[in-house]
């Protein structure tokens, strides 16, 4: 577990003061996925500038994420696949005609290949904020 879920599991929530602190510290260490993920989707004019990360202090999604915009990039979905190979069916000309395309997955591999360095550089990030508040 994450120290910033142990954080939140600890304080129910993470104080504003800490929100304030550690939210450009995250942001910055989940910078290495969203440009590995950026990378992944070059292929795509409208996937890359369409990525941004979200930070979360509340629930299951403590911490960061990479998100694709539907609105600029309706695509993006599709094409992740769940992080998965594959194939998938979509129409095309109306309804009548549908057809099949691979999957380019780009944002699970791009987490799963930065994944402990955002992990240590977050965790890390946690802690020193904890110890200048007096945190134990």
């Amino acid at each position: 577990m994450s120290e910033i879920r142990k954080l939140i599991a600890d304080l129910g929530r993470v104080p504003a003061e800490l929100r304030q602190e550690l939210r450009p510290a995250i942001q910055a260490a989940a910078q290495e996925v969203l440009q590995e993920a950026r990378s992944r989707s070059s292929w795509s004019s409208r996937i890359p500038g369409a990525t941004r990360v979200a930070v979360r202090f509340t629930g299951r999604a403590a911490g960061a994420s990479v998100v694709v915009s539907a609105g600029r990039a309706p695509h993006g979905r599709p094409y992740e696949h769940l992080g998965a190979g594959g194939t998938f069916r979509h129409p095309v000309y109306g309804r009548d005609t549908w057809v099949t395309q691979a999957a380019r997955p780009f944002l699970f591999p791009a987490a799963r290949a930065k994944r402990e360095q955002v992990a240590r550089e977050i965790d890390r990030a946690v802690e020193q904020a904890l110890r200048r508040t007096g945190w134990r």
